[in-house]
């Protein structure tokens, strides 16, 4: 332990004073934290984070400001406070990328998954890194949370210290968390320790002492929001409640040469180089197209399979879905407690925690996918917004995606989920109809730096449609099926399951119809103009088992799902919704004909 409790007091109120500055240049922000917190995050950069090596979450991600005022005292390069909230400055809640930022916080409860996903790398690299995280009662009351702290206990992350800064205030005014957390935590499998959250010594005592327990670290801190203000432990005090003049005083009264000359120590201390990112090599992985009729689900799991047994460095997962997900291979070695030897995790039923925890591992370099059915991805989804927002190339195998599910009925149907996730700003989304897709979404995902990837997967079998020779399936769409007619009067759009559909349609209508596989939106929208025109040709119909309104991006018509399903046998849900060759080409003949 480097400073005592002196010495940590004078720091943390520089904190909070270059925290207030930052406040006051932008006119926005929560002052509550900045004043209550200091004493927390100062004990924990002062004693102990080695710069490259171990790692902060802030999950509590609004007091930015405060986690940018000990950056900058620590040293990290994180350009002028002043720019706080700014364009092309800090933003209000931290984003992934800044030096010293571990993760894009600010959705409640995400950043404990991240600690915990730093923390399951840590174990698996064989790294000594450990993983400090700092919490309020709103992370504590996000489910997100809860999952990622069972799976912590479950696995035994001892080298991750999770800081509560329990100030029994929210917005709404006293917080509603358990009744007694400490015993949740226990209850998890966590090692508690409760504090004085003001006393920068004692804080720097319970982590030290933390280093010797077998499972992860909760330490309650007792602390007062808005400390030293007008407001101190008012529900006001959680944002921008205090005038100028007061935060003008509070600054005078807390800053001091004293503190900065000890940060100034801090900083001058030697960093550790940043994980570099790990490039995957997939030369050696070859595999034949089946002849058979397959759900893509299996091919995905055959290509699954030829990657692990290649050797390839990839880390797998499920949210209790492995077999059914097809993720699960006979070349999968799940990852226990204690070994932390292996390329598969079991998250079981916690989807939010399993796209949160993957953020993290990612974040050190990790190439990770996680599965589930596409219908449960909207428990994933906040944490897969943060992986498109933060540049992290997560992989999301989601089967089962379709009404042809069928007896499961409306509730395990997707309906909207699949064009929502196009809608996700830096998401790339695969939907394969066969071997050579399903192989190229995988290598596409796999080869990606700063994007997310969601593979979505039939659960039912399909017809095999081999993609020509030549065909340039990385441009995301291509032809498939050519027109017999050197004249293309219709292009049928489809994707994955519904190719198949597409040709059968395509051979009644006539020569003049051609069929196009479109696997990647997102591939094909970045194309030229004149590849969307060789592509797109004559009345453009497209068919997919899923909401239509995006499709007429591209299509004058579309064939499409716009409610909630049906429990039956697949192929008849699939009938009764108009997923019939002869109705699909009637209606397109009817039109041509206009």
């Amino acid at each position: 332990m480097t400073y005592d409790a002196n010495s940590l007091q004078y720091m943390a109120n520089t904190v909070r004073a270059d925290a207030l500055r930052a406040i006051l240049s932008a006119k926005s922000g929560h002052v509550g934290i900045a004043l209550g917190a200091a004493d927390i995050i100062t004990a924990v950069f002062a004693n102990f984070v080695r710069r490259g090596t171990d790692h902060f979450v802030l999950s509590a991600g609004h007091g930015s400001a405060m986690l940018y005022a000990t950056l900058k005292l620590a040293g990290y390069n994180i350009g002028n406070l002043s720019s706080f909230r700014k364009i092309g400055g800090l933003p209000g809640h931290p984003e992934y990328g800044i030096d010293g930022v571990d993760a894009t916080t600010g959705p409640l409860g995400t950043g404990v998954g991240n600690a915990v996903g730093l923390a399951l790398a840590g174990k698996i690299q064989k790294s000594d890194a450990r993983v400090y995280c700092l919490c309020g009662d709103g992370d504590l009351s996000e489910g997100v949370a809860n999952e990622s702290i069972a799976f912590a206990g479950q696995y035994k992350l001892n080298n991750l210290v999770l800081l509560w800064d329990d100030n029994g205030i929210t917005i709404d005014g006293v917080a509603i968390t358990d009744l007694d957390v400490p015993a949740r935590m226990r209850a998890a499998g966590w090692n508690v320790v409760s504090v004085d959250g003001s006393d920068g010594e004692k804080i720097s005592r319970a982590i030290a002492d933390s280093r010797a327990s077998s499972m992860p670290t909760f330490i309650q801190c007792k602390t007062v929001i808005g400390k030293y203000s007008s407001l101190a432990g008012m529900s006001r005090a959680h944002g921008l409640a205090l005038d100028s003049e007061e935060l003008e005083r509070l600054i005078k009264k807390l800053d001091s040469l004293t503190g900065r000359n000890l940060w100034a120590d801090v900083a001058a201390r030697p960093s550790a180089p940043r994980f570099p990112q790990k490039t995957i090599d997939m030369s050696g992985v070859k595999i034949e197209c089946p002849i058979t009729d397959m759900s893509t689900r299996e091919m995905s799991g055959l290509y699954i399979d030829k990657l692990l047994g290649a050797g390839v460095n990839i880390i797998g997962g499920s949210a209790d879905l492995g077999p059914s997900t097809n993720t699960w291979t006979k070349n999968s070695v799940a990852i226990t407690p204690g070994a932390f030897i292996g390329n598969f995790i079991e998250y079981g039923v916690r989807e939010h925690a399993m796209a949160a925890i993957m953020n993290g591992m990612a974040a050190v370099g990790l190439r990770v996918f996680g599965s589930t059915f596409l219908v449960f991805s909207d428990y994933m989804r906040p944490a897969m917004r943060v992986a498109a927002l933060s540049g992290l190339p997560v992989i999301y195998v989601l089967t089962h995606d379709s009404i042809a599910v069928g007896e499961d009925g409306p509730t395990h149907q997707p309906v909207e989920q699949l064009p929502s996730l196009r809608l996700i700003p830096n998401m790339n989304v695969f939907r394969p109809c066969n071997m050579a897709e399903v192989a190229t979404a995988w290598h596409r995902a796999l080869r990606e730096k700063s994007r997310p990837s969601c593979i979505v997967l039939s659960r039912q079998k399909i017809k095999n449609i081999p993609s020509p020779a030549g065909a340039e399936l990385a441009r995301g769409a291509y032809v498939i099926k050519p027109a017999k007619s050197s004249h293309v009067r219709v292009t049928i759009i489809a994707t994955g399951s519904e190719v198949p559909l597409a040709v059968d349609v395509a051979k009644i209508i006539g020569d003049n119809v051609q069929v196009v596989s479109m696997p990647s939106v997102e591939y094909f929208r970045a194309q030229s103009a004149t590849y969307k025109q060789k592509i797109l040709r004559g009345y453009v119909v497209a068919i997919e088992a899923a909401a239509t309104s995006p499709w007429f991006e591209f299509a004058d018509a579309v064939v499409g799902v716009n409610r909630f399903g049906l429990s039956g046998a697949g192929a008849d849900v699939y009938s009764a919704f108009g997923f019939d060759a002869e109705h699909i080409a009637r209606d397109i003949i009817s039109q041509i004909k206009k």
